[in-house]
């Protein structure tokens, strides 16, 4: 704490002053020792002593203020210390509570992830058995209909063959006299029918 300036001086000035009024009776009592024990010496003595004291509680009372607003300092600061102390103190217990909660919280964390994970590894089975079961119906839908087209290209190539082959013994097999053979039998055919 700063004091002002001018209580400053007062008090140096104060403490001068005490000074010089106890070093005055010690001179004194360095003459010789007849005028010490006069009734005089004993009378300054004592005046010596009531103005030192008087000086010393005069300097006390005026000081006094300033030694109570200096206490009332250190304490306003001792607590304020003390408050901050019991804030850190504080502090400390709840950072020592997280941490030692940190090794729950990582193991919950962990047995989170883990679940997580295997449901997502759940899920991914479900899905890749899904498809799965997608992709074959559609491959057995495409065999099926490739075996029908197979099929029906296979009749086609039957019937184109047998035609084929059917004219070529034709051709071989028909002379023009058994092909008016056939044409007068046809024709005789169809005159009997009742239309």
């Amino acid at each position: 704490m700063k004091f002002p300036a001018k209580s400053g001086m007062r008090m140096l000035g104060s403490a001068v002053l005490l000074a010089l009024l106890t070093a005055a009776p010690l001179l004194a009592q360095e003459s010789d020792a007849a005028s010490a024990e006069s009734a005089s010496s004993w009378a300054f003595r004592w005046l010596n002593f009531a103005a030192v004291a008087g000086l010393i509680l005069f300097a006390l009372r005026k000081a006094a203020p300033v030694f109570r607003r200096r206490a009332e300092e250190i304490s306003g600061k001792i607590a304020e210390g003390a408050r901050a102390r019991k804030a850190a103190e504080k502090q400390r217990r709840e950072v020592r509570a997280k941490i030692n909660g940190i090794d729950a919280e990582v193991a919950g964390l962990r047995a989170d992830a883990k679940r997580a994970t295997a449901a997502e590894a759940e899920r991914i089975r479900a899905l890749a058995k899904t498809e799965a079961e997608a992709v074959e119906r559609a491959a057995r839908a495409e065999i099926g209909a490739a075996e029908r087209a197979a099929r029906l290209e296979l009749k086609a190539r039957a019937a184109r063959m047998a035609v084929e082959r059917a004219e070529a013994l034709l051709r071989e097999n028909l002379t023009p006299n058994a092909e008016a053979a056939l044409i007068r039998a046809f024709v005789a055919e169809i005159e009997r029918s009742p239309n």
